[in-house]
């Protein structure tokens, strides 16, 4: 695990304690939106790490990175990704799907008209290519398929920026940003604007309440890991021990049915478990 000091702006730790920062949050959002969508955007509040719970326990919940509300104006979410797995991959456009669904809804109030629903950009930050074009700015928008002129809007926009694309023309502005957030040291700080930005994210890294919430991140993670490994380790004994029962009645000859009483009585459990268990092993 990075150290703080070494973490970047696409590492969602620090974006999220930059941007939720009581000193820092609203103007470095506002920077990094506004480089972004070039134009001015108006008073924000964030809310790092926002949740969408599920309707119930059965059905799937969100938590965004960065959840951005302008107000008077539209819902932002940036959500800096470096899961490049390629699966991952596949699943990102019904990923950003399911966050502006979860999104509107949140956002929808009882008597509300469909009118009133306000307008939703999801940005994600990647250091991989999303769709392969070696494109920095990927911006995608509802249309007709038959006549692709037709003005159809709906407030759903979603933009990818890849940190490493070299397609098309983006703003000059707007490469040096992605590339500091890829790699934030004073010395990709190229710009004033960036300077001031890495001045915010020095301080941030600094600051006590940040490390110790770091500190206690890491400890978190790392308790999840060991039971993950205890966990495993439990299951694999476990497995172990059928194979082992199985592998020695079958060396003695026993009968299925004398293999099911010893899996029953070595392992502490009832014949349908002992069943399962022996099925699993002779497939």
């Amino acid at each position: 695990m990075k150290t703080l000091e070494e973490l970047n702006l696409v590492d969602d730790f620090l974006v999220n304690s930059l941007t939720s920062h009581k000193i820092y949050g609203e103007q470095s959002a506002r920077y990094i939106l506004e480089c972004i969508l070039h134009r001015q955007i108006g008073k924000l509040t964030v809310v790092p790490q926002r949740f969408f719970c599920g309707e119930n326990t059965e059905t799937h919940g969100i938590r965004l990175d960065v959840y951005l509300d302008e107000e008077n104006g539209e819902i932002f979410d940036i959500e800096p990704d470096q899961n490049d797995g390629k699966e991952e991959i596949v699943s990102l456009p019904r990923r950003v799907r399911f966050y502006h669904a979860k999104i509107d809804a949140g956002n929808l109030t009882a008597g509300d008209t469909y009118g009133s629903l306000r307008n939703v950009i999801v940005i994600f930050i990647t250091t991989y290519d999303p769709f392969g074009l070696n494109r920095m700015v990927y911006t995608i928008k509802n249309c007709c398929v038959e006549v692709p002129e037709l003005k159809y809007e709906d407030g759903a926009q979603t933009i990818f920026l890849y940190t490493r694309g070299r397609e098309g023309n983006p703003p000059e502005e707007l490469k040096q940003l992605l590339h500091y957030m890829e790699h934030s040291s004073i010395e990709n700080a190229s710009t004033e604007s960036l300077k001031k930005l890495h001045r915010m994210v020095t301080a941030v890294k600094r600051d006590g309440e940040v490390g110790l919430a770091y500190m206690k991140s890491f400890e978190r993670e790392e308790r999840i890991r060991r039971q993950g490994e205890a966990e495993g380790l439990v299951k694999g004994l476990q497995e172990g021990k059928e194979v082992e029962i199985i592998k020695l009645g079958h060396k003695f000859g026993k009968s299925d049915a004398e293999i099911l009483t010893l899996l029953q009585e070595e392992l502490q459990i009832d014949e349908e478990q002992a069943k399962l268990i022996l099925e699993k092993y002779q497939q």
